[in-house]
């Protein structure tokens, strides 16, 4: 028996299994991703890809910044009962506009120059200016030698009779007019001072009176002194003519002894048309 098993091989022929042969491969050996070929993206694909790439960042919503409220003055009654100041101390109006020296520019005529005032108070039945008084002081550059108390409506004859009638009349004699002299403005009055007489228009803010108009040169044109004479004379007849219109009233020299030295101009409005005399 033992001869018969002297030609055996050492191994045996039986086939044997491939890990037996080949030991198998680590888990830690292998890749990460498959060494596999994957497909080229297609040409659509590539450009959603690139404009994703360089599109814009989403704006960022700026926080609005936390506004609080001013903080209120406590309610003080004692101020609040506080009368308001008016007259010469009141604020101009929207339509005055400050020019200096506490001026404004008045009646919404850029050329009427004054103060804007209170009220005036009637001291006698039919006087008083109970709305639109004002203080004038400077007409078309011309300057009045008194500020002079009236209503807008007068003002406005004033400014229109200064651009139409007086430098027409003057034109360059002497420079030309620089101020005109007041003899009056409102008066709580009656006419001509005339006991029982109705109320002047002076005392409604309606009349200025001028005595004299003085010119650039240092010259004066009186009422009084120049009436009916000379190169003077003629301009005042001219001033007077041209006045009527304007004004409602025009009296002067030749009117009555009361207007010997002065014009009495007023806005008073006649059945017949101006009153001129």
């Amino acid at each position: 028996m033992d001869a018969a098993f002297a030609g055996a091989p050492t191994r045996s022929l039986r086939p044997v299994t491939r890990e037996h042969v080949f030991p198998v491969a680590l888990p830690s050996f292998a890749p990460d991703r498959s060494v596999r070929p994957v497909p080229r993206p297609d040409r659509q694909s590539r450009k959603v890809a690139a404009a994703a790439a360089v599109a814009p960042a989403a704006p960022v919503a700026k926080k609005k910044p936390d506004i609080k409220p001013a903080p209120t003055q406590p309610f003080d009654p004692l101020e609040a009962a506080m009368p308001q100041r008016d007259g010469l101390d009141a604020k101009p109006s929207k339509e005055g506009k400050n020019v200096g020296n506490g001026m404004v520019r008045l009646c919404r005529d850029r050329k009427l120059i004054g103060k804007e005032i209170a009220p005036v108070p009637a001291r006698v039945a039919g006087c008083g200016i109970s709305k639109g008084a004002i203080q004038l002081y400077e007409v078309n550059g011309v300057k009045l030698s008194t500020p002079a108390v009236m209503r807008c409506e007068t003002a406005q004859s004033l400014s229109k009779w200064i651009e139409n009638g007086v430098e027409p009349a003057v034109k360059r004699y002497g420079g030309g007019v620089v101020e005109l002299k007041v003899a009056a403005g409102y008066a709580c009055r009656t006419r001509n001072n005339r006991k029982g007489a109705k109320i002047s228009e002076h005392g409604k803010g309606n009349a200025i009176d001028i005595s004299a108009f003085r010119l650039k040169n240092g010259d004066e044109i009186s009422v009084l002194k120049d009436w009916g004479g000379g190169k003077k004379g003629r301009i005042l007849k001219k001033m007077h003519k041209n006045a009527c219109g304007p004004f409602g009233t025009v009296l002067g020299p030749r009117a009555d002894r009361y207007h010997k030295d002065h014009f009495h101009l007023d806005v008073a409005r006649h059945r017949g048309g101006p009153y001129c005399r």
